[in-house]
């Protein structure tokens, strides 16, 4: 393997670099396969530690490349199609939901989350933690926050806790007649809990996708769902709801 050094260049080096490093990806690296140290790709580009690395988030960022505990950082595989849920007059957990309830806790919410909910800060709300996974892969964790006026039937003796309460808790949801839902996305960087979800590294790039659930005039439950941004991209089809199409193909060494 030669040394390649850059070219002054008008746009920022660690921009140049982050192309370099596609094409040799492209032509050189196959899938899942591990990068050599920063210290050795830093010499063969002749460029700073920091520049490499910038390089390398952006290249994460893209989806391109993955960092794993105990690992390193690795060719990542295409993009998975996973469908977010277009339906905006579904409950989540009714029909075909392709989450899976892990657990279920009354506690009080963040306080943004107590704004949106329209509740007190200090009054506990029900909060369901389900995963997404696909392929094996653990590509999504949901939060949804759920106050107990819009579950008032909901039985402890039923389902004193854990993930039957969790459903326990979405079919008694699901009783309420849903007047729609709104949903916003937005980049962000994975906490300790998503990061351990997810099987990422804290930092990493996630989308998070917000969404509002409307009943009897008032904001009846709210989804924290949080999504591997190396591994889910998100479009927005004419029905205003979402999904997450494959990738494109890449080619492998």
């Amino acid at each position: 393997m030669g040394t390649t050094q850059l070219e002054s260049v008008p746009e920022p080096k660690y921009w140049h670099l982050r192309t370099v490093l596609t094409e040799a990806l492209d032509s050189e690296f196959a899938v899942g396969e591990i990068l050599p140290n920063e210290r050795d790709l830093a010499a063969r580009f002749g460029v700073a530690r920091a520049t490499l690395r910038q390089a390398l988030e952006q290249l994460e960022l893209e989806g391109r490349l993955q960092r794993r505990r105990g690992v390193g950082t690795t060719v990542a595989p295409p993009r998975m199609g996973v469908d977010v849920g277009t339906e905006q007059h579904t409950w989540p957990g009714a029909g075909e939901d392709a989450w899976q309830s892990a657990d279920c806790t009354l506690a009080e919410p963040p306080a943004t989350v107590a704004e949106a909910l329209e509740t007190d800060r200090a009054e506990p709300v029900h909060i369901v933690r389900r995963t997404r996974m696909t392929h094996g892969q653990p590509v999504a964790a949901e939060l949804l926050y759920i106050p107990r006026s819009s579950v008032p039937e909901l039985s402890a003796i039923d389902a004193p806790s854990g993930a039957a309460r969790a459903r326990a808790v979405l079919r008694e949801l699901q009783r309420l007649e849903l007047e729609g839902g709104e949903s916003a996305v937005e980049l962000g960087s994975a906490g300790a809990d998503d990061a351990k979800a997810l099987d990422r590294l804290p930092g990493a790039p996630v989308l998070v996708v917000t969404t509002r659930y409307h009943a009897d005039g008032r904001t009846a439950a709210l989804s924290v769902a949080t999504y591997r941004a190396d591994t889910c991209r998100l479009t927005f089809g004419d029905s205003g709801g979402v999904e997450i199409h494959q990738g494109p193909e890449r080619r492998a060494s």
